[in-house]
């Protein structure tokens, strides 16, 4: 087994005027190392459109995550979907991208812009086979991954962008390619290109976009470990038993909390040095420990933690909030959510009086409730998570 495994990220915008989205992007894990992402993108827009497309990428996900073959996929969309009464098209079009043991990608388009990809950081020309499943011409490829291949999935929003505006025949794929090279070249986690490309789309349509627009972009990478410490064990006696089970991790550190940063200081025969700068007024200054990558503090550091994450999953409207400042939440965001793919959580359990005070601004649950949605958020970013609690 290597050592790679697929980021994945999309973003969406709805035609204007419309409540829903007619594109829909599914991703179904089939193991540990083997997803199916699915885009489809429904007849027309609207309700009609969102109920095909959730529909289509539904069936499909689900269907080639059990292993099935796609003409028995196809052959169940067409037995399932209504046929639209005017154009006689059962089902929408889609874009199957399954990756395989983290080692090969098997590509299947069916009517969508074909997938852009980026090999050794140029536009990659990988190899069709044209099908004909049910009288519908698809094409199917199979790609030996290696390590920074990013693979670029749209509906047709895309290259219809700036159509008759600033482009009469809209924005072409080769010119989507040349444009996303650039930033494939930046580094980018997956997320970010896909935003950054159904941003400029929106701007292309002039903030009314004429159609719905999505992009869904995977982005194969190295593992990276990390580790993180929050809060003091509730068994004082535990204290050298989890911080030698935390620095013996593989990875980076990151400690919350100042009784936390305390006992860790100890345990490495270390000193605390606290930080006198507030980067931001309203999260706590950082501080730093010989051996540890990052400290900060606890509770509402990580409360911002959260917003950011559940942001980056939804429209990632705060990612200049957090992806260029130095204050303790941002720092910890750009390792989770950019830099680790796989991360371990040691949480203490012992209850700090302080955050029991009903007064307090911040809805401070105790730690647990506080890891637990971090944790769900960070796992629908496609990283691999364990909790340890102490």
């Amino acid at each position: 087994m290597n050592d790679l495994c697929a980021d994945i990220g999309y973003k969406s915008i709805n035609h204007i005027g419309e409540e829903l989205c007619g594109d829909h992007v599914d991703i179904v894990e089939e193991n540990e190392n083997s997803t199916v992402i699915v885009l489809a993108d429904g007849l027309g827009s609207g309700v009609k459109a969102s109920i095909l497309s959730t529909l289509t990428s539904k069936i499909i996900s689900t269907m080639m995550a059990a292993g099935l073959p796609i003409e028995e996929c196809v052959s169940a969309i067409a037995a399932t979907l209504p046929v639209c009464s005017v154009r006689g098209v059962a089902y929408s079009t889609f874009t199957i991208i399954h990756i395989k043991n983290n080692d090969l990608a098997e590509i299947i388009q069916y009517d969508n812009p074909q997938v852009i990809a980026f090999r050794n950081f140029e536009i990659y020309d990988y190899p069709k086979n044209e099908l004909n499943i049910g009288g519908k011409k698809i094409y199917k490829s199979t790609i030996k991954l290696q390590e920074d291949d990013v693979f670029i999935a749209m509906s047709d929003g895309c290259p219809h962008a700036g159509l008759g505006g600033l482009y009469n025949f809209g924005w072409k794929r080769e010119d989507i390619a040349e444009y996303m090279r650039a930033l494939v070249c930046g580094g980018y986690t997956a997320k970010n290109l896909s935003t950054m490309l159904v941003d400029e789309c929106d701007r292309l349509y002039g903030h009314k976009p004429g159609d719905d627009t999505t992009a869904c972009v995977v982005k194969i990478r190295k593992r990276v470990p990390m580790n993180i410490l929050f809060g003091p064990p509730s068994n004082r006696d535990d204290g050298d038993r989890m911080m030698s089970l935390f620095f013996s991790k593989e990875g980076k550190h990151i400690i919350c909390g100042g009784t936390t940063s305390s006992i860790a200081a100890r345990f490495l025969g270390k000193t605390v040095k606290a930080s006198l700068t507030f980067e931001r007024s309203d999260i706590p200054p950082t501080a730093e420990i010989e051996g540890v990558d990052l400290v900060t503090e606890g509770v509402i550091t990580m409360n911002r933690v959260i917003e950011y994450a559940k942001d980056y999953l939804g429209e990632n409207l705060f990612y200049e909030h957090w992806n260029f400042k130095k204050d303790g939440a941002s720092l910890i965001s750009r390792l989770l959510f950019e830099e680790a793919t796989d991360i371990n959580f040691y949480v203490g359990r012992a209850i700090n009086p302080a955050h029991q005070n009903p007064d307090l601004p911040i809805n401070f649950n105790i730690k647990m409730n506080l890891v637990e949605q971090l944790s769900t958020c960070l796992r629908r970013m496609g990283k691999r998570i364990k909790v340890s609690y102490f």
